[in-house]
């Protein structure tokens, strides 16, 4: 995709003096701003998903993932606990782990051999004596100087979390108690068993996957199937809150019926017509009642995760960064080890809701794709994000857009803008 870019510096660049209720397209397309985001939210203070302990369970066990662009491997060590390291050689910065995951004993680099132990120590340097009294390292090196950058890790209910800043505090502490009360709805305890994958590359920034998410006002408009079986609406009991910080938010819904009233007669989009051939799809086993009446909750966790819980299927969303106008949605959906039969069923039928082709989800690809094209050429111009007002305050409905205010506000404080 052709990209116009103004001739302005990143560094000079000035956000639109209305403030957060204004998002300036360049942000999603200058490739100086992508740049910073990889060092200063990514690279810098943030805590960032990077998958679940059930998905290395034994010594050795490892798996690729990304912390916005920087591609990291985490892995099960030999005493148990777990490491996330960066998947590049100390050496010479060539790539470590080819396979998307494995078990081995030990990482070797496929250039020049150099070995690492579990925990990213170095322990092999071929030639390092020399050969023949010839060559090798100098006197003073040192092997312990060498090993692979490890970052900080934090597991929370067999969730991994990893940071590059050593200096974080608790994952609770990060999220906070609204986050945190929501994430232990979903994470209680039981032992995860994962059910699949699914991926796939999409032409846009990484900012409009996670305003999507933010986003209840396109909900209700966009999604056919969301709309017509009453899973996501409008007119149905609902709830937006934002973290204090502004980077992390709740979308909360209770399922409505499959019909037409005097509060959604509006919506185009309704279709009270619309049937399933398989509608065993769409019956909930009523998992959460303890735990308060939303059948759907959508959690935003700063700055890479997407926590989904729809009826019965749970999905871990993360966003994985490639390019200013370039990024992958990677799903992990997961059940629990305590999950009878029918239950394992039921997660999987509902999971063709979401993913990459998804009853739903679909949508949600073209547009952000269509959103991205609009936009990029045309990187003065400047969004408008007022629905619900011109403020971060949480709503007893899904009519705003304050998620989105309370992310660039706290966004342009950490981009510096």
């Amino acid at each position: 995709m052709a990209t116009v870019l103004s001739n302005t510096p990143a560094a000079e660049r000035k956000w639109p003096e209305e403030g957060f209720t204004r998002v300036p397209y360049w942000v999603y397309s200058d490739p100086k701003i992508f740049q910073k985001e990889m060092d200063v939210i990514f690279g810098g203070r943030t805590y960032n998903f990077v998958g679940l302990e059930c998905e290395i369970p034994n010594p050795g066990d490892y798996r690729r993932t990304f912390i916005g662009d920087k591609p990291v491997i985490f892995c099960r060590d030999t005493d148990g606990s777990v490491r996330v390291l960066a998947n590049r050689c100390a050496h010479r910065g060539v790539k470590l782990c080819y396979q998307e995951h494995g078990n081995t004993k030990e990482f070797i680099c496929p250039y020049h051999q150099w070995t690492y132990q579990l925990d990213g120590k170095l322990i092999g340097v071929p030639f390092r004596r020399g050969v023949k009294k010839q060559g090798g390292m100098p006197a003073d090196f040192r092997m312990e100087d060498w090993s692979l950058q490890a970052m900080k890790v934090e597991v929370r209910n067999g969730v991994i979390f990893a940071s590059f800043s050593h200096d974080m505090p608790s994952v609770d502490d990060y999220f906070g108690p609204l986050m945190m009360h929501y994430f232990n709805r979903v994470f209680d305890g039981r032992k995860l068993h994962v059910l699949g994958y699914s991926r796939q590359r999409i032409r846009a920034n990484w900012k409009i996957k996670f305003e999507n998410i933010k986003d209840p006002y396109h909900a209700s408009l966009l999604h056919v199937f969301l709309v017509s079986f009453g899973l996501f609406r409008a007119d149905t009991p609902a709830k937006v809150e934002n973290d204090p910080t502004g980077f992390h938010a709740i979308q909360a819904a209770t399922r409505g019926e499959q019909k037409v009233t005097s509060e959604n007669l509006d919506i185009r989009q309704l279709d009270p017509d619309l049937k399933l051939q398989n509608p065993d799809m769409l019956q909930p086993f009523p998992e959460w009642v303890s735990k308060g009446t939303e059948t759907v909750v959508m959690h935003t966790f700063f700055p890479n995760l997407i926590i989904q819980q729809q009826s019965n299927t749970v999905a871990m969303r993360q966003i994985r960064c490639f390019k200013p106008e370039e990024m992958e949605l990677h799903w992990t959906f997961f059940g629990y080890e305590t999950d009878d039969e029918a239950m394992t069923m039921r997660r999987l039928r509902q999971a063709n809701l979401m993913g990459p082709a998804g009853f739903v989800s679909v949508d949600d690809s073209e547009v952000m794709e269509s959103c991205q094209s609009g936009l990029s050429r045309y990187p003065e111009a400047k969004a408008v994000v007022e629905m619900g007002g011109r403020d971060t305050e949480n709503t007893p409905h899904m009519v705003t857009e304050s998620s989105i205010r309370a992310f660039y506000k706290a966004y342009r404080q950490i981009m510096g803008l």
